[in-house]
């Protein structure tokens, strides 16, 4: 194989970065593409060169092989990386550049194929002699086939499209009375989500481990395991925090999930990193889940306890090398932990956000490593996955690298949006988490009502903050008021601080050379601002100094907490809201996005929680539902309409 010279990362985000920097390092020339929506993104600003795609939707540019393909051509690129998501695992883009003589960075056409179906990857599984869980793979697809294969398998059982992920086209299902209905609505998941409606069948483990094991081939036929990664704390099956290793793992139990692992890479020839999953029971049974051809999200944290550079290795092989170390000579030290960073609100059943990203500082700490694609001022728009970044730590013990991540998430600014910063907070600090006992089911059975998914009500102090950084704008912009321009000094200012539909009244008194006197919810504060500078405040109060990040413009403070953020507005003059409640009769866009179905029409009679309107953003389809019982009078969009946060879509009298 010819050596490569330049690379062209078909992806975006974190991933293109990352993936970047190591070709960089290695003398490797890049290349970026890049949507409409991303021309000013990171992993654009970091390439060698970087050329346009197409539009933002996926299907005109992401996933559009024809439009990739030619960029590769014009910029004379001779190897295509496709990071994870998008064509990543698409057998159809990988023979295209095999093709079209460009080396794809990753397994072989074949492999990718027969792994992507989990009803012949299972088949397969089974023939290579890997565990696997009891169930129905076959070819009839039939209902009374289902149906007869269910009774034999026993409930509860799992429902997986064949061709499907992330949790779509998956149902869990109690007794033999649910079935057919969740069989129908599994198929037509998977056939509008992957164009696919083949499903399998399998015996549900309930609350078991989710644990898989990072592979690596090369050309020679040479294929080993680096350790295992624990990805059990899940939200509707997508992974939250992952961890190297798995807190229960023994040297047995590794070394015999490890030679599964081969089994299954063995059987389908496999070249490259590639990661074997596995469900592990309470009593140190494990299962094999699926197979996924190509570098995982959680990478980082194998990197971090084998010291190895996964991207670095996915580039040796790829030009045909041999596998830099023998399955003896891999070394495990330490414990590593990652968290993703998503731009979601929890507080809103994790409904994805949209906006400007007014403040990005990731934390700097020994140990830490934090993979993004953030740029302060760029718009984080809803044509893609809200995953922001990945924020990992190591070190020398799972308390040691939990304490370090917890610092880091709370340490690490963003401004703008919300994010599930204060829910990864929350599950680095609960205590089932610290003592590694958990499985599938810690979120759905300790996280179903915690007060991180509930708003957020600001405390006194940040209250006090926030007075004192609004008046302090007003004196920097009229520098009268800080010569104390009042007849009476001593007369206090009152604010009125609101946050979304409340607010809360605010006194402060400010005379010259004096901290402010504050009064707020019932208590008292002497507050000085040392120093701000429009991005960090040193303030004290009450004789103790801290540094406070913020951002201020037109009336709107964002201001972060530990961990989190606050949109605080000055309401001190404003009128009375124009803007509708939730329970009102307008209905706005809850982020950027496209409507994908409008269900009434105006005149018609709507009750509340009615659908009204289906928006699309992010990957996802968003129900919109009316506040009250209603007439509506008048409907300002259409099918096809791409709308902006908080734009009035409708309203109802």
């Amino acid at each position: 194989m010819p050596a490569l010279k330049k690379i062209l990362i078909a992806n975006r985000g974190e991933i293109a970065c990352r993936i970047q920097r190591t070709a960089q390092a290695l003398g490797y020339r890049t290349v970026a593409v890049f949507s409409d929506a991303d021309a000013d993104a990171l992993h654009v600003q970091i390439a060698d060169e970087a050329i346009n795609i197409g539009p933002a939707p996926v299907q005109q540019s992401y996933l559009n092989i024809p439009a990739i393909l030619e960029a590769a051509r014009r910029t004379g690129a001779d190897a295509i990386h496709p990071g994870y998501g998008f064509l990543s695992e698409n057998a159809e883009f990988a023979r295209a550049c095999r093709d079209a003589g460009l080396t794809f960075i990753g397994p072989s056409p074949e492999a990718i194929e027969l792994m992507g179906s989990k009803r012949l990857s299972k088949l397969a599984m089974l023939d290579a002699g890997v565990p696997c869980i009891k169930g129905y793979q076959g070819a009839e697809q039939d209902d009374a086939t289902l149906s007869r294969e269910a009774e034999r398998i026993g409930f509860p059982l799992m429902i997986k499209a064949s061709a499907g992920g992330g949790g779509r086209g998956m149902r869990l299902v109690h007794e033999a009375s649910e079935l057919l209905a969740q069989i129908r609505t599994a198929r037509s998941e998977a056939l509008h989500g992957f164009g696919n409606d083949e499903l399998i069948l399998e015996q549900a483990l309930i609350d078991p481990r989710h644990v898989e094991v990072q592979l690596f081939g090369d050309h020679q036929g040479n294929l080993i395991y680096l350790g295992e990664r624990d990805c059990s704390i899940q939200r509707r099956h997508q992974k939250v925090i992952e961890e190297a290793p798995c807190p229960v793992m023994t040297v047995e139990l590794r070394q015999a999930m490890g030679e599964a692992a081969l089994k299954a890479g063995r059987a389908v020839n496999y070249v490259g990193a590639g990661t074997v999953e596995f469900l592990l029971d309470a009593r140190g049974q494990f299962y094999f889940l699926e197979m996924n051809t190509r570098l995982q999200v959680e990478h980082p944290v194998t990197e971090m306890i084998t010291g190895l550079d996964l991207v670095a290795w996915q580039l040796h092989v790829a030009e045909g090398l041999p596998l830099p170390l023998r399955q003896e000579q891999v070394q495990l030290t330490g414990h590593a932990m990652e968290v993703r960073l998503y731009a979601e609100d929890p507080t809103q059943t994790f409904l994805p956000q949209t906006g400007r990203i007014a403040a990005w500082e990731p934390a700097s700490l020994g140990g830490v490593r934090i993979d993004h694609g953030l740029v302060e001022g760029q718009q984080v728009s809803p044509f893609y996955d809200p995953l922001l970044g990945k924020i990992i730590a190591h070190g020398a013990t799972r308390e040691e690298a939990r304490r370090k991540l917890l610092r880091a998430v709370q340490d690490s600014v963003l401004l703008g949006l919300a994010s599930n910063q204060r829910l990864l907070a929350s599950l680095l600090e609960h205590p089932q988490f610290i003592s590694g006992e958990f499985s599938t089911g810690f979120i759905p059975t300790h996280f179903a009502d915690h007060p991180c998914l509930h708003p957020y009500v600001p405390g006194a102090e940040e209250l006090a903050i926030a007075a004192a950084l609004f008046y302090q704008a007003s004196a920097q912009a009229h520098p009268a008021v800080l010569a104390g321009w009042r007849n009476n000094a001593s007369v206090p200012l009152h604010y009125r601080i609101g946050l979304e539909e409340q607010d809360w009244p605010v006194q402060l008194n400010a005379v010259p050379g004096e901290p402010y006197r504050i009064q707020v919810a019932g208590q008292a504060f002497e507050l000085s601002v040392i120093q701000c500078d429009g991005r960090w405040a040193t303030v004290e109060i009450d004789g103790i100094r801290r540094r406070q990040a913020y951002r201020l413009d037109a009336g709107q403070l964002w201001l972060f907490t530990r961990p989190g953020s606050l949109r605080l507005m000055d309401c001190t003059q404003a009128l009375v809201s124009s803007e509708a409640s939730a329970s009102s009769g307008t209905l706005k866009a809850p982020m950027d996005g496209a409507i994908v179905d409008v269900l009434v029409t105006e005149g018609s009679p709507v009750s509340k929680g009615q659908l009204l309107v289906v928006l699309e953003a992010m990957k996802m389809e968003h129900p919109l539902k009316s506040g009250i019982d209603g007439i509506l009078k008048r409907l300002q969009v259409r099918v096809g309409d791409q709308v902006k946060n908080r734009q009035i879509l409708l309203e109802v009298e």
